[in-house]
């Protein structure tokens, strides 16, 4: 416990091998002001934290860095588990609720940034962007690619998950005259009449009718590899796979095999099982765009996000009712 002349701790935490942070706390420092120290930690272990890092009353958990049921119990005065943004599958939450430990989230932050990249991945490969700019740069350009651009109008724009950011990039997409379908077994009927969408009543059936499937939905136990072999083997050979949520929800082997052999005509993640990709091979692949896990970046969304996580802690050291809890307690 902190001491009557020691300020409670917040830690900041983040994962050695892929940092997401600038390293800085600035946003967090004035956000708590006086009522704690604000201190980055670098890991590379998950399951070996400092002891000071074990004795912060907050912890704020960048996206890469992973908190298991063995670094949770051994949090004895840790009043908070923040996830600094909006998947949480990062941290033992069912361990968390076991110790008493809330874990909370910044569900809000990126919606804007994540729809729009998710729009730009769609469109790089339904007007084959890439395939055009490597063209123009070869003397005497020839348009080879002519034959796969398609007419938004002419397509159907798949959307898996209906939450805060699949309902804005299928508003994006609407904007832009594609068919929207989308897929979410949880949301109560009526949902597509609000938005002017139509809802497909199956995760095969919207496979098939897609021209264009992305991925909005959290990565959990029902929907890790909800993506594999034989999902995208109901998609059409001309279909675009798009997934700006969560890598595990696509099995990697799958989908890269499955634009080795023209499966489907292509790629774009911005999220990918194991990420980074590993090898040459794996980045050599056909038809793929990638990006870094970029999706939710922004300089207005960091300031948001930050700001939305160290309020969380500040809640938490202050004792006061926690914004955010994911987990039952």
């Amino acid at each position: 416990m902190a001491g009557k002349n020691r300020k409670p701790l917040v830690a900041v935490l983040d994962w050695k091998t892929a940092p997401s942070s600038n390293s800085g706390v600035d946003i967090e420092t004035k956000v708590l002001g006086k009522l704690a120290n604000v201190k980055y930690f670098l890991t590379d272990n998950k399951d070996n934290f400092t002891q000071e890092i074990l004795q912060a009353e907050a912890i704020i958990i960048w996206q890469n860095a992973i908190i298991t049921e063995k670094s949770i119990s051994k949090m004895a005065n840790c009043k908070a588990l923040i996830r600094n943004g909006v998947g949480y599958d990062s941290v033992d939450i069912n361990a968390a609720a076991r110790t008493g430990i809330p874990v909370c989230n910044v569900p809000d932050y990126g919606t804007e940034e994540v729809a729009d990249h998710a729009i730009a991945l769609t469109l790089a490969l339904t007007r084959q962007l890439f395939s055009l700019d490597a063209e123009a740069k070869k003397p005497g350009w020839k348009l080879v690619a002519k034959d796969k651009l398609r007419r938004t109008s002419t397509l159907t724009f798949g959307v898996v998950g209906l939450g805060r950011i699949g309902t804005a990039t299928a508003l994006r997409a609407k904007a832009l005259g594609f068919n929207i379908l989308f897929y979410d077994p949880y949301l109560p009927s009526g949902t597509e009449k609000a938005i002017g969408i139509k809802r497909a009543r199956s995760l095969n059936g919207l496979l098939k009718t897609s021209d264009v499937v992305s991925i909005h939905c959290p990565l959990n136990e029902e929907t890790h590899y909800l993506i594999a072999e034989q999902e995208l083997s109901l998609m059409k050979p001309s279909a675009y796979l798009v997934n700006t949520a969560r890598g595990g929800i696509i099995k990697k082997k799958a989908v890269l095999s499955a634009l080795h052999k023209g499966v489907i005509a292509g790629a774009g993640l911005d999220v990918i099982e194991d990420e980074p990709l590993k090898t040459k091979t794996e980045a050599r692949t056909p038809n793929l765009i990638a990006t870094c896990h970029a999706a939710f970046c922004s300089h207005e969304g960091m300031i948001e996000m930050r700001t939305t996580s160290a309020r969380i802690a500040k809640q938490a050291v202050q004792g006061k009712p926690l914004e955010n809890v994911v987990n039952d307690l």
